[in-house]
């Protein structure tokens, strides 16, 4: 028989209960069982390990001196792997703040899966603004903003930022809209249209949308000032209430249709804004390269933005 890590267990079991039917019982074996492994181990011993008596079972001198060694090896052992909560890596916490971007939730996953020992705790915040305050104060360690071409995210030499995508921005419309056809829609004929328009986020949005209507011709007639989740927004559009500017990313829900809008005159640029004094390295790296990828994944998830983007490149020669 070869001796093994059970084998000692077995051993301790019946030294510790000083009977057979009462180690067998804390092991969950039946007692032929015990009694049958504790013989085939004494045989591998060479002599008998425990008397037996009338009340019970007690160590020989020799099996005393096994059962010690077998404590020490059990010991060693269950240690292996294991580290003292000193030795141990200690476990941080990164507060991440996260304006309305449908790539937070594949950052997320993506940054657990790398750095598995970073704990993330994610703050919504919708005006990028604040989210700016927030890195300033301290607060939160790291976040994903927006802001848009020529106006630029700001902030002080505590905060720094890079650029994760720059997109267009589309239109959501029903999907018995007179455009619907359309493969691109003209912003000036949307004029007439009922418009959803989202707050002001402190940093330049929703001015840029009025710059775009004033350049185009226009000012809208109706606007219907919304701050809710995309899923009741699609409704709404999908029951013919309005139309929206949406990120190109937004996978549309039955009844609404996503349009580019012609000579793509309104972008949006996501940054990722940090705390170079509580984000190392590596985290920014984790931080980087999986925003880009949720970004992607986002991207192969969108036809429409797929179709625009290859018809952009064509007609640049990019």
């Amino acid at each position: 028989m070869e001796m093994e890590l059970r084998h000692l267990r077995v051993l301790c079991a019946i030294a510790d209960a000083g009977s057979v039917g009462r180690a067998a019982t804390q092991l969950g074996y039946s007692q032929p069982a015990v009694s049958t492994q504790l013989r085939r181990i004494e045989r591998h011993f060479g002599e008998p390990l425990f008397e037996r008596g009338t009340s019970g079972v007690r160590p020989t001198a020799y099996g005393a001196e096994v059962v010690a060694q077998a404590r020490d090896v059990l010991a060693r052992a269950d240690a292996i792997g294991h580290r003292t909560a000193a030795a141990r890596p200690r476990r941080r916490t990164l507060r991440v703040a996260a304006t309305n971007s449908p790539m937070l939730s594949g950052t997320v996953s993506r940054v657990r899966t790398r750095l598995p020992e970073l704990s993330l705790a994610v703050n919504s915040v919708y005006a990028s603004s604040r989210i700016v305050e927030l890195l300033e104060e301290g607060a939160v360690d790291a976040a994903i903003a927006a802001d848009y071409p020529g106006m630029e995210l700001r902030h002080s030499d505590a905060v720094k930022h890079r650029g994760i995508v720059t997109e267009p921005t589309f239109v959501a419309l029903p999907s018995r809209h007179r455009l619907r056809q359309c493969a691109q829609v003209q912003l000036a004929d949307l004029a007439e249209d009922a418009w959803f328009v989202t707050p002001d986020d402190g940093a330049g949005w929703p001015g840029v949308f009025y710059d775009a209507c004033a350049a185009a011709g226009f000012t809208p007639v109706t606007v219907h000032e919304f701050l809710g989740d995309q899923s009741q927004l699609q409704s709404m559009i999908a029951d013919g209430l309005g139309v929206s500017l949406v990120q190109p990313t937004l996978r549309p829900i039955p009844h609404v249709v996503v349009k580019p809008l012609v000579g793509s005159p309104l972008w949006c640029r996501y940054v990722l804004a940090w705390r170079p004094d509580t984000v190392d390295d590596e985290v920014l790296e984790a931080l980087t390269q999986s925003a880009s990828a949720a970004y992607r994944d986002l991207v192969a998830q969108a036809p429409h933005l797929r179709a625009w983007a290859s018809r952009t490149w064509s007609a640049t020669g990019a």
